[in-house]
Order: C-alpha cells, then sequence, then structure tokens
C-alpha cells in the first residue's frame, strides 16, 4: 500500500450488469492522502463503450453514443489507470458496482482494499435514504450543481461523504 494513500473511484456504464455486456463510459479517481485531504492527483477518462446506449441510460448521464464515438476503449487507459491505483484503497459509494465493471474491463480482480461509503452511511444513518443525493443534502454538502449524475463531480460528493462519516 502506498503510504495512507487513497482513491475515492466513480463510473458511468451502459447498463447496469458487466455479465449481460454493459461497459464503462467514465471513470473518475481523486487521491487524498493520509488526512483525507484531497493531493491534487486525479484521473478521469471518457471512454466508448464499442455499444449502443440507451437513451433510457443517456438521461441519467448525459453520456451518449455521438460523444463518445471519439474517445478510445477502456484498454487505452487501463495501465494508467491501473499505476494511479496501484497499492491503495479504493473508496467508493456502492462501490461493488463500480468494481464488477473494472474488474471486468481490466480482465482480473484488483487486490486493493475496498471501502464502501454506503456500507458506512448506512451504519451512520440506519433507516434513512443513504444514495449520494440524500447523504449530500443531510450533510450540507455544497459542490457544483449537474443535471446529469457525471463520475468526476461523484468522486468529489463521495471524497466528502466519507470524511464527514467514517468516525
Amino acid at each position: 500500500m502506498t503510504a495512507g494513500k487513497k482513491v475515492i473511484i466513480n463510473t458511468e456504464t451502459t447498463g447496469l450488469y458487466p455479465k449481460d455486456g454493459h461497459k464503462l463510459v467514465e471513470i473518475a479517481a481523486i487521491e487524498i492522502d493520509e488526512n483525507d485531504v484531497q493531493t491534487g492527483a486525479v484521473f478521469h477518462a471518457y471512454i466508448n463503450p464499442e455499444r449502443k446506449i440507451s437513451k433510457e441510460v443517456t438521461a441519467v448521464h448525459g453520456l451518449n453514443n455521438k460523444f463518445l464515438k471519439n474517445y478510445p476503449p477502456f484498454a487505452a487507459y487501463k495501465d494508467e489507470f491501473l499505476r494511479f491505483i496501484e497499492g491503495k484503497e479504493i473508496i467508493g459509494h456502492h462501490v461493488q458496482f463500480d468494481m464488477n465493471f473494472i474488474n471486468n474491463e481490466i480482465g482480473f480482480e484488483l487486490p486493493n482494499k475496498v471501502t464502501d461509503t454506503l456500507e458506512i452511511a448506512r451504519k451512520a444513518f440506519p433507516g434513512q435514504k443513504n444514495n449520494l443525493c440524500a447523504l449530500s443534502e443531510r450533510l450540507k454538502i455544497k459542490i457544483k450543481n449537474s443535471p446529469f449524475n457525471g463520475a468526476l463531480l461523484d468522486t468529489l460528493h463521495v471524497c466528502e461523504v466519507y470524511k464527514r462519516t467514517k468516525k
């Protein structure tokens, strides 16, 4: 592990299940240090999924085939992404969803320690809505509003949720 460094990750996809052929369309990771302060190191990529994205899915994250057609597939980013997360704890909200897609794209299961802020939030706020929007509102997290659910924006929300609920 890299001396206390962690990465907050989030992804956007073409659907819910990689086993059904769904793919990543966006991936973002921000690095935080042992004090949970952003280091400024960021990994962000738009990804050509090489498959059709439905209008329903585009309505969630705003990404469509026309926009993504000029970006490379995940394989072009794989090595850079693996270097970015190497030896670091991975933190995400409902992170197993993201990990299923990432592991599918890279072709193996990452050995990194993984922490799920959804599980932390469920312990901190039992019986309440604990999706990222509800938590951001409850914890008064103010980050630029967007009509879409973008991976990079969501990493910033997850970072704040993690810092405010992990104790």
